[in-house]
């Protein structure tokens, strides 16, 4: 919030969900944290995506260098990691990061099914678990609500068996938003993944307000819009805006404005640098701008 007293700021920050942990030191930046709906625990608001990105073949050098891009996202304050049986290789991928990055203790692993087949919904599910090495998945969705009526009973049946810590529905290209509302409506689950970015608000209108009202936490995917923000941006110079706010780059400011919402848990970014990571995970050690910042910086790249 710009120009706030310390009271006020805090008093946004609380009702935003938003945790300012203690700091190392008093010239450390505090990384901004979101609480789960009804819980105590939270989340780092920077997670990282791994759709085309971590989709790589089976060669060392290519591996390492994806495992450094890994490093660096736990060095800098992520935990939560998307995947999906349907990203190529990216579980494998993961399988062989993870045990060598420091730091993979604070991981938060999610993944989806994707499949008509109830059956095959379940040999997903154990492929994700053998690949990762991760037991027991911390979040499991039924993406684009394939055959969501047989999965997400499934889904319940495992956090029962405390196989999985939540559950979640997702979509994705800012399709299916009417379905979606009425399943946050109607059905019992944990977590809603979503697309949102500056460019492309609509899930702010009705699907981020229902997700708050029934206290399921969400998780925005295509922040930049598969890179398309980052390419019509780059050209432009910040906004002043953004520099206001402390961004040094057009990936700050975007993932800000998502992040800065108060019902937003997470965005996840996909990344295959290890600068880029960087630029992504410096948004965390960002000032949180309130409700009238947040339209002005839409404002100021309409």
């Amino acid at each position: 919030m710009i120009n706030a007293n310390r009271r006020s700021f805090i008093k946004y920050l609380a009702s935003a969900g938003i945790v300012l942990p203690e700091l190392v030191n008093a010239t450390d930046p505090p990384l901004i944290r979101k609480k789960l709906p009804g819980q105590s625990s939270s989340l780092s608001a920077i997670g990282m995506g791994t759709w085309i990105t971590f989709d790589v073949p089976k060669d060392k050098r290519i591996r390492d260098q994806r495992t450094q891009v890994l490093q660096t996202f736990f060095d800098l304050g992520g935990e939560m990691i998307d995947s999906s049986p349907m990203y190529g290789q990216a579980e494998d991928m993961l399988g062989y990061a993870l045990p060598r990055t420091a730091g993979s203790e604070k991981l938060f692993a999610a993944s989806k099914i994707w499949t008509p087949s109830a059956l095959d919904g379940r040999v997903q599910m154990s492929n994700s678990e053998t690949l990762w090495g991760v037991n027991p998945m911390d979040l499991m969705y039924v993406h684009n609500l394939v055959n969501w009526e047989k999965h997400l009973p499934q889904l319940r049946e495992w956090k029962d068996e405390k196989r999985i810590r939540y559950t979640g529905l997702s979509t994705s290209h800012g399709r299916r938003h009417s379905e979606m509302e009425t399943l946050l409506k109607t059905q019992a689950f944990d977590f809603v993944q979503l697309t949102l970015n500056i460019d492309n608000i609509s899930a702010e209108e009705r699907l981020i307000p229902t997700a708050a009202d029934h206290g399921v936490a969400v998780v925005v995917n295509r922040p930049f819009a598969r890179g398309a923000l980052i390419r019509k941006y780059a050209q432009r110079p910040l906004p002043g805006i953004a520099r206001n706010l402390g961004c040094q780059y057009w990936s700050q400011f975007l993932l800000l404005y998502i992040i800065s919402h108060p019902a937003v848990t997470c965005a996840i970014p996909a990344t295959s640098s290890v600068a880029h990571m960087q630029e992504n995970m410096g948004t965390l050690k960002l000032e949180i701008p309130d409700e009238s910042v947040r339209a002005q910086m839409r404002s100021s790249v309409v």
